[in-house]
Parts: structure tokens; C-alpha cells; sequence
């Protein structure tokens, strides 16, 4: 091998190698991936069961059911259309009926919303701003409500 194929050899191998790694780290952030959406937004998208999604809107009032043990019920709205959730765990202190808040899990086989973790807010400043403005726009939130 001359030195010239020795180099192009070593180039094309670390090409291969960079090209396989960005490859693998694209995959692994795609598995990862958590995709966020409105009650209203279920109903255009098609979300399988058993697929992770982020469910973000206002807990509707007189819909907290507490269950056996940790087990939460609740629905979460967005003035348009509710979304039925099932949460076993401890639940933040600031959530309540016609809060923001924040659901992370995925569907079961009978369409309701099973999370794996629940984030309250108590205003829109921590609020994901797609959310404060969709919830904004359909005029059920306002500034200030929930100080």
C-alpha cells in the first residue's frame, strides 16, 4: 500500500465511523422523543396506544377522582374536547381543578390517557407557551387566573 492509500483509507474509515455514530445518536433521540398535544389536537393526530406523548391543558373542574391508594382520575381539557387520565403517584401541591398541567405517558387500549408523571402549573409563565397561547386563543385562560 502506498502512502496515499494508506491516508484515503484511514479517511473513509473515520467517515464510516462518523456517519455510523450520528446515525445511531439520530436514532436513539427519536425513541426518546415525546410529542406534545392538546385534547383538541388528539382528535386530528393519530396517536397509537401505547405511544409516549405529552397531554397538556387545564384540569376540567369536578372531574378529580381519587382511587385506591396513589390512583388519580381526572380529565384534561382544553375547552374544546377532554381527555380522561389515570395517574398512580404522589400529585404536585399546586394541582387543582382549573389549573394548567401537564401529563407525560400514553394511551391504553380503551382510550385513556395512563401518565406516568403530572406536572401542575399555577400560571402561564410556566406553561409551555404553546399551550398558554392555544388555551389563550379558545379564551379559557386568562392573565393572572390561578395566582
Amino acid at each position: 500500500m502506498t502512502r496515499k492509500q494508506k491516508r484515503l483509507s484511514v479517511i473513509l474509515g473515520g467517515l464510516v465511523f462518523l456517519g455510523a455514530a450520528t446515525g445511531l445518536t439520530f436514532y436513539a433521540l427519536g425513541q426518546k422523543a415525546s410529542y406534545f398535544y392538546m385534547p383538541a389536537d388528539l382528535a386530528k393526530a393519530s396517536v397509537a396506544p401505547g405511544q409516549r406523548i405529552r397531554l397538556g391543558g387545564l384540569v376540567e373542574k369536578g372531574t378529580i377522582v381519587r382511587g385506591q391508594g396513589t390512583t388519580v382520575a381526572f380529565d384534561v381539557t382544553d375547552g374544546e374536547k377532554s381527555v380522561k387520565v389515570t395517574y398512580t403517584g404522589i400529585l404536585p401541591d399546586l394541582f387543582r381543578e382549573e389549573q394548567g398541567v401537564i401529563t407525560e405517558g400514553s394511551f391504553d387500549q380503551g382510550g385513556t390517557f395512563v401518565a406516568d408523571s403530572v406536572l401542575a402549573k399555577h400560571d402561564e409563565r410556566y406553561m409551555p407557551k404553546e399551550v398558554a397561547d392555544s388555551l389563550k386563543a379558545k379564551g379559557v385562560w386568562e392573565d393572572g387566573k390561578g395566582e
